[in-house]
């Protein structure tokens, strides 16, 4: 190879280097201003409600009539609600994620139907299923069942109807995941349906469970839509956190709607949060072998 040849082909190896770094360059410039755009505009509505008001006007607003009542019925219809959620849908998506049946993808999407259905018609799904001219308002009444519109029962119900399809959806997924090997074993050991629900597949699932459980608890937090139309909007009685607000709102009260809106912010992050940190502590907690402390969980507690 000549000289020249040689200086050529040097040069054209430089020129392409360059160009590869300049290339990567742009490509990291355009990646940080594109995660800035989008930190920036979630960040930015989040920073202006936290940073509103002052510290002892935030405090003083909390303390409100309006806002320790929907504290206490927001906390009250929730806790009833999760528990109901985690005693009928763990057991019923350990079916649908274990069995394989015929329209089983039809159930499904039944299932996940309220995840799309806009929350304003789960409200008035519920009126005219429940309500007192509705589908069973009359088989209510004749049983002696008092209606649950405008009541306490109104707003458990809302939750459960647009909550529980996220915990079911991710607690069908996280059963669906365990091992049939562990399923198989305890039951050539002798274990029934609900011990190995209870002692195998929960505990293999708790990761999935956890994180569906805070997802579901915390979309239940939140609910409005369904609330306000099936339920109302009576302070002490069947105003939430989330209906608190729209009354502090349409009130002309910004600062008490801020206030309630900043707690609401804090109780999510805290759910967030709580559910990253299970997380991670079944997950380094947990085996793969469905025994703990050398006690084989089959046998008798």
């Amino acid at each position: 190879m000549t000289p020249a040849a040689s200086s050529g082909s040097r040069t054209d190896g430089d020129a392409r280097a360059w160009t590869s770094a300049l290339g990567r360059v742009a490509v990291a410039v355009i990646a940080a201003i594109m995660i800035a755009a989008v930190m920036a505009f979630l960040m930015l509505p989040i920073i202006a409600l936290v940073t509103y008001e002052p510290l002892h006007t935030l405090i003083h607003n909390f303390g409100t009539s309006v806002a320790t009542d929907a504290i206490r019925v927001s906390l009250k219809t929730n806790a009833i609600a999760f528990v109901l959620m985690i005693l009928f849908g763990t057991p019923f998506a350990y079916v649908l994620g274990r069995s394989r049946f015929r329209g089983r993808s039809v159930v499904l999407t039944l299932v996940e139907l309220p995840l799309v259905m806009p929350p304003a018609v789960a409200g008035i799904a519920l009126l005219v299923a429940f309500g007192p001219l509705g589908l069973l308002g009359g088989t209510l009444s004749t049983l002696g069942i008092a209606n649950p519109v405008f009541r306490q029962a109104a707003v458990v119900m809302c939750i459960l109807f647009v909550a529980s399809p996220f915990y079911l959806r991710g607690a069908i997924a996280a059963f669906e995941a365990v091992d049939d090997t562990f399923l198989d074993v305890a039951g050539t050991l002798g274990a029934g349906w609900l011990r190995r629900l209870l002692r195998v597949a929960v505990p293999l699932a708790s990761s999935g469970l956890g994180a569906a459980a805070a997802v579901a608890f915390a979309r239940g937090i939140g609910e409005f839509g369904a609330t306000i139309l099936f339920a109302g909007s009576f302070q002490g009685t069947t105003q939430t956190l989330p209906l608190a607000v729209y009354f502090d709102f349409s009130g002309d009260n910004i600062d008490a709607a801020v206030a309630i809106g900043v707690l609401l912010l804090a109780v999510s992050a805290a759910i967030l949060l709580t559910s990253k940190l299970l997380a991670r502590i079944w997950t380094s907690s947990t085996s793969t072998s469905p025994s703990r402390d050398g006690r084989s969980i089959y046998a008798p507690s």
